[in-house]
């Protein structure tokens, strides 16, 4: 057992009497060491019922023969952060997730792990975290959120924004607004929709890591404390089997999950956590594979903000494995890869059933023969830039307009609500990268302004920046190389016409590329925004939303 390094032999008894303080026996040290990792805190909504889960899970791991050992992990809650400074925070909290859970892991040599993140960082950050140290490790989330219910419709969180942008265009009244600031939101867990902590936490079971159930079943059910047990006893089955996070994700795996993402309709913040992930396991993924895959891929759900549908709801409809058993039946899946069952793939989804194709479409009746996510490239993203396609009205799949360029996010939301931006215009905000921003903000709060605005089917925007999955609308971000190191996205001007062809894949600017190289000779770079703290630290390091937003290895 690794924990033998603390626990065995007379070099480790000044080891035990720590443990002694810690209250713990001789009995429990003679079983294995599992870490669990807790994002639970008190300011996430998808967060507060964890320490259910961390209780749950830590029978589990009893029941099983290990000696559970709690330690945190820290979360943002990525609503609360938006659009103020608090967003530079988000995304580069997925490192600081990896790299404590490396040191922690590490450092108490602990023989196994159960992962028990829920939100939109900590979930891929666990997931880096997990194929780094490559130990037997499950993971199991609190859940995602029930809808809200407001005059006979379900609603969410992005319709509480939208509720935003409505207001400031006069078409809301103050009492409707705020009508829907008490009911979108009724419980705990990650917000009810296909945003990027439920995309995330439906691509873990499809990666192997998490069991069934974890990405749907609702936070507020007993069924998902069940779970939470059944996942305290599978590491404890993986660690007695010697089966690892690189055994369970693999290029073949991560490649089945960005097969599902395209079916399911996740978050464009996904084409930034899987090359994360890819990139600990030694995988050079191309976000271009994205459009290979969609090409094959057909799109199954319509989850809010893409349609009317919620994560109860595909739940009801048999989850995560009933869509990958659609898949299957055309053979779009390695039913090969190992999971944290301790099975296949195919085995898992062996006897998964679509309980209702409203929700999740059969594969012969999809919304479209396409996946729900495009990279866009072009004389504008020569390195790509990413939109959630199923969520763009048809008629703004090809677009051309004016730019309404805006060099932070804060001054684009200004114009929007105050009805300077008209139908046909396309807004870019830029220096909102990675290390633009620095730390790559959402921009749920234009998004939402202007569908709320009422430009929704009119409007697009770009930017080097990225998105919330509650974000929808003809909005393409992660534009690369960004504006800070200079990309095309730096040159463009006011009124610069922007041409946006997502069937064909294209994101250009109408300006020749001699017109082009005149206006990057005069571009200067900007005084960085951030010059003390971890964000300056992040700034220096971080590399292009293109490859992951990953984090450079310094030369040694």
């Amino acid at each position: 057992m690794r924990s033998d390094n603390v626990t065995k032999g007379m070099q480790q008894a000044p080891h035990r009497s720590l443990f002694n303080a810690l209250g713990y026996t001789k009995e429990e040290l003679e079983k294995p060491l599992v870490g669990i990792v807790s994002s639970y805190n008190e300011i996430v909504p998808g967060h507060m019922n964890l320490d259910k889960i961390v209780e749950a899970v830590k029978i589990g791991v009893a029941m099983a023969g290990g000696t559970p050992v709690v330690f945190p992990a820290i979360a943002v809650c990525d609503g609360i952060a938006m659009g103020h400074v608090g967003m530079k925070y988000s995304l580069v909290t997925r490192d600081l997730i990896a790299d404590s859970t490396e040191c922690m892991a590490l450092a108490h040599q602990f023989d196994a792990l159960v992962m028990v993140p829920n939100c939109d960082k900590n979930v891929p950050g666990l997931l880096m975290a997990a194929a780094r140290l490559n130990i037997p490790t499950v993971f199991v989330s609190g859940g995602p959120m029930l809808a809200g219910h407001i005059k006979g419709q379900k609603r969410s969180l992005s319709s509480m924004f939208e509720a935003v942008g409505s207001y400031a265009a006069g078409k809301m009244t103050e009492e409707e607004v705020e009508e829907f600031e008490n009911k979108v939101c009724p419980t705990c867990g990650s917000c009810s929709g296909m945003y990027t902590a439920n995309s995330m936490n439906c691509l873990t079971e499809v990666l192997g890591m998490g069991l069934q159930g974890n990405g749907t079943i609702p936070a507020v059910y007993s069924e998902r404390i069940k779970l939470a047990k059944h996942a305290g006893m599978a590491v404890m089955e993986l660690y007695r089997k010697n089966i690892c996070p690189r055994d369970i994700m693999t290029k073949d795996s991560i490649i089945n999950a960005l097969t599902m993402d395209m079916a399911l309709g996740c978050s464009t913040n996904s084409m930034l956590h899987l090359p994360a992930i890819a990139h600990e396991i030694g995988f050079d993924f191309d976000i271009s594979y994205a459009n290979e895959i969609s090409e094959r891929t057909p799109n199954l759900c319509h989850l809010a903000p893409a349609g009317p549908t919620y994560m109860e709801d595909l739940n009801e409809a048999g989850g995560v494995y009933a869509v990958m058993a659609e898949l299957a039946k055309k053979d779009l899946l390695n039913l090969d890869c190992m999971t944290a069952t301790g099975k296949t793939v195919g085995e898992n989804i062996k006897n998964a059933v679509n309980k209702n194709p409203e929700v999740i479409r059969p594969i012969d009746n999809p919304y479209s023969q396409t996946g729900g996510l495009a990279v866009l490239k072009g004389n504008l993203a020569p390195d790509g830039g990413v939109v959630k396609r199923s969520a763009v009205a048809e008629e703004m799949m090809v677009h051309e307009g004016p730019a309404r360029v805006f060099d932070c996010e804060e001054d684009a939301i200004d114009a929007i609500k105050g009805g300077k931006i008209k139908e046909g215009d396309v807004v870019v905000i830029r220096y909102e990268g990675p290390k633009g921003g620095p730390g790559m903000r959402e921009m749920l709060n234009p998004t939402s302004a202007i569908v709320g605005m009422g430009l929704g089917s009119t409007v697009a925007l770009i930017t080097d920046g990225r998105f919330s999955g509650a974000s929808r609308g003809a909005a393409i971000g992660h534009v690369s190389p960004e504006a800070a190191v200079g990309g095309p996205i730096a040159l463009i001007e006011e009124g610069d016409t922007i041409q946006i062809n997502i069937p064909e894949m294209k994101l250009n600017v109408a300006v020749s590329d001699e017109e082009m190289a005149a206006r990057k000779a005069k571009w200067q770079p900007r005084k960085p925004r951030v010059t003390e703290g971890y964000l300056a630290r992040y700034q220096s390091m971080v590399t292009s939303g293109a490859t992951g937003a990953v984090m450079k290895t310094p030369e040694i």
